[in-house]
């Protein structure tokens, strides 16, 4: 399996595992990755997932030697749709995943970090959706992409293909921030313990909520989350949340 999990007391840190190819989104390494993050959202163990690449850089997007040989109309369908399946896993999961960024994140690798809940990168780091210099447009990648940053730079992305360095990318919202190589392991770990120390139940009820909620309209938006909210402050982590605030201590999360 080209795809490792390395773990880390709550924290579980994934790592595509083919630097060979640059960390393609091959099916093998689509199934795979689909198959790992199932295992690590199932697993009450784990509060945070970390999302790296192993090598020169983070994914270069679909293998292209693979999607060449493909041929058929019905293999590059499943390859797309295997494709949008780990990103709205990731999504629709319970368990916040941070992507790992260092070197390059092109087409559906640049598509993974905008899947991803957070992202963080080395200063260095470059994002593309670069399908159309090769007369492929990006039209999942820009799914995800389009859902984080502004139509205008989106849209500058998919029609020139050129790569935007880390600092850009974040100042549009494609990324949280960027840090040298030798501060962003440290950074990542530091937000990911974060995370990890609240209440699984809460943020679990919080990541579907977030998500849910963008895809509708105002009105329907705000009865949606009185509800869930009402529903988390049923939970007994709201009741020991409030209380231990109001006793000035610190909570003992029971994950109910």
């Amino acid at each position: 399996m080209n795809v490792k999990i390395v773990n880390q007391k709550d924290i579980s840190t994934v790592i595509i595992n083919e630097p060979k190819t640059y960390n393609s989104l091959s099916f093998k390494n689509l199934n795979d990755l689909i198959r790992v993050f199932k295992k690590l959202d199932n697993d009450n163990k784990v509060k945070v997932i970390i999302l790296e690449g192993a090598g020169k850089g983070f994914s270069a997007g679909h293998n292209l030697k693979e999607v060449k040989n493909l041929k058929k109309k019905k293999r590059y369908q499943k390859l797309f749709n295997l494709c949008s399946k780990l990103m709205i896993q990731i999504i629709e999961g319970k368990k916040p995943v941070i992507a790992k960024v260092h070197g390059a994140a092109y087409a559906a690798g640049c598509q993974l970090v905008a899947s991803c809940d957070l992202a963080y990168s080395t200063k260095d780091a470059l994002f593309a959706t670069p399908g159309v210099n090769i007369g492929l447009f990006c039209s999942t990648p820009m799914v995800a992409v389009s859902r984080k940053i502004g139509r205008k730079p989106m849209m500058k992305m998919l029609l020139t293909g050129e790569p935007i360095k880390a600092n850009y990318a974040k100042e549009i919202g494609l990324i949280n921030d960027c840090f040298t190589k030798s501060k962003l392991n440290i950074e990542v770990l530091k937000i990911a313990k974060k995370i990890a120390s609240k209440s699984n139940l809460t943020i679990k009820i919080g990541k579907q909520t977030f998500y849910k909620q963008l895809e509708m309209p105002l009105r329907k938006a705000y009865s949606y989350t009185s509800k869930m909210m009402t529903l988390n402050m049923m939970a007994m982590d709201a009741k020991e949340g409030i209380s231990a605030f109001l006793e000035k201590r610190k909570p003992v999360w029971k994950n109910k």
